[in-house]
């Protein structure tokens, strides 16, 4: 966090620890010593805002992606749905594409993907940089649903809930009862990205769409679609965007923390005066 990172700046810069507290006066050293620390400390400080530069790079290359991407997608995702295929391998290169099916709900098995955020493009833009942000912290939430014209049961995810309204005995009014037609984009499988936890099906929090077990835990077929916006319903969770394009605030963070550790450098390094 920002304390542990600010007094470990403090520490290698030589400044005190404790605001408030006087600070021991550290033991003579030899000239050789001080100058064998500076030379590490020179290479050791150089490092960081050279990382920074370049993870700035590689999200500069990943918006990149990920603006064509959208833009292949949002021809698929306004393409006019088609039946949901009964074979789930028909699915494979479906992703993203609107499907249409016709059904109920099966509320008594919810699933929850933990923690997110519900995506508004247009926010996300305005607070991109910020180190705050206005983002209500949730989950999506997955029911079962069973497809009466195929006689299958799908995963469906019904969209974003704040977290404190997860528990489905706060929302009862939005949990749709009796037979709705459902229009939602099709989503395929996740692999775990680095540092992202572990799923955990005994306490069903889920961080990432494993469908395999999801559908294993829930009793369905593999098959998971993201509901659209017109199926949110008063009271219930809040369905449509779920694809996210968070990189332009990356690319703020990481160059604004190598502008700032090179600073810091050129202050410690390149404007001391001789002997000091």
């Amino acid at each position: 966090g920002p304390g542990p990172a600010r007094a470990a700046w403090r520490s290698v810069l030589g400044l005190c620890l404790c605001p408030g507290v006087a600070c021991r006066p550290s033991r003579p050293r030899s000239s050789a010593a001080e100058t064998a620390e500076d030379s590490f400390l020179h290479w050791l400080l150089l490092l960081i805002p050279t990382a920074a530069f370049g993870l700035g790079t590689w999200q500069v290359q990943r918006r990149i992606w990920k603006l064509n991407l959208i833009e292949e997608l949002e021809s698929r995702v306004m393409a006019e749905p088609i039946p949901l295929p009964a074979d789930p391998k028909e699915l494979k290169n479906l992703e993203y594409r609107p499907v249409k099916v016709r059904g109920h709900f099966d509320h008594s098995k919810e699933l929850y993907i933990m923690p997110r955020t519900m995506v508004d493009p247009v926010r996300e833009a305005r607070e991109a940089g910020r180190i705050s942000s206005s983002t209500e912290s949730g989950a999506y939430v997955i029911t079962p649903f069973h497809c009466s014209d195929l006689g299958v049961t799908i995963l469906v995810n019904r969209g974003f809930v704040p977290r404190k309204k997860v528990n489905p005995d706060t929302r009862q009014k939005g949990q749709v009862v009796g037979e709705v037609d459902l229009v939602g984009i099709v989503r395929l499988t996740e692999t775990r990205k680095p540092f992202v936890p572990e799923n955990s099906p005994q306490e069903n929090y889920w961080h990432y769409r494993d469908l395999e077990a999801m559908a294993k835990t829930a009793g369905t077929e593999p098959i998971f679609i993201d509901a659209d916006f017109k199926s949110t319903v008063p009271g219930g969770p809040i369905g449509g965007v779920t694809l996210r394009n968070e990189h332009m605030q990356y690319i703020i963070t990481w160059y604004g923390l190598s502008t700032a550790t090179l600073y810091m450098w050129f202050q410690k390094f390149l404007r001391r005066t001789p002997g000091a």
